[in-house]
């Protein structure tokens, strides 16, 4: 039965996300195998985020697989940026300091993430300190260099502080 599950699974990865209907028929029978396996889990939760956008959906699935395998390090980043999309802040703050705790998770992916969720929170001076923690963590130089575009956008969304300072004395000149 193992093989045929596997088989499935294989079929599933392979398909996505090019040919949808094929991995989801796929992830079908795996998941008929092998209702709690944490990969089909993993993935369908994945369909239901990116190309369904239904993230209370993928939310199910995603919550699935870690119930069933919490050392399954490849679904907290997508979880995460399920989280995030669905504006569930104090949630994706949680998931990603958890799975920071977990041996074997990508803690630079993850400390990026937390970043992303301080951007959202438009607290960007601390999304640049997870930038730099983010850095510190990767052992790639493409990821690196992704960082330095995260970086890069974080910093062209900061209020300009000569612009406010000058407002302020500007107010106070008037009055």
């Amino acid at each position: 039965m193992s093989n045929l599950l596997d088989k499935y699974l294989f079929q599933a990865l392979d398909a996505y996300p090019y040919n949808l209907e094929e991995t989801v028929e796929s992830l079908h029978y795996a998941l008929s195998y092998d209702e709690n396996n944490a990969i089909a889990l993993d993935l369908m939760g994945q369909v239901y985020a990116e190309q369904l956008k239904n993230f209370e959906i993928a939310k199910e699935y995603f919550q699935q697989a870690l119930a069933q395998d919490m050392y399954a390090v490849d679904v907290y980043p997508k979880y995460v940026d399920v989280l995030l999309w669905n504006e569930d802040y104090s949630e994706a703050e949680k998931l990603i300091d958890f799975a920071l705790t977990l041996k074997g998770t990508d803690k630079a992916v993850l400390y990026l993430k937390k970043a992303v969720l301080f951007e959202h929170k438009k607290k960007y001076k601390k999304a640049l300190k997870f930038i730099k923690r983010a850095k510190d963590n990767t052992y790639n130089n493409h990821f690196i260099n992704e960082l330095k575009e995260e970086k890069s956008r974080i910093k062209g969304k900061m209020p300009d502080e000569k612009k406010s300072r000058n407002k302020t004395s500007k107010k106070s000149k008037k009055k």
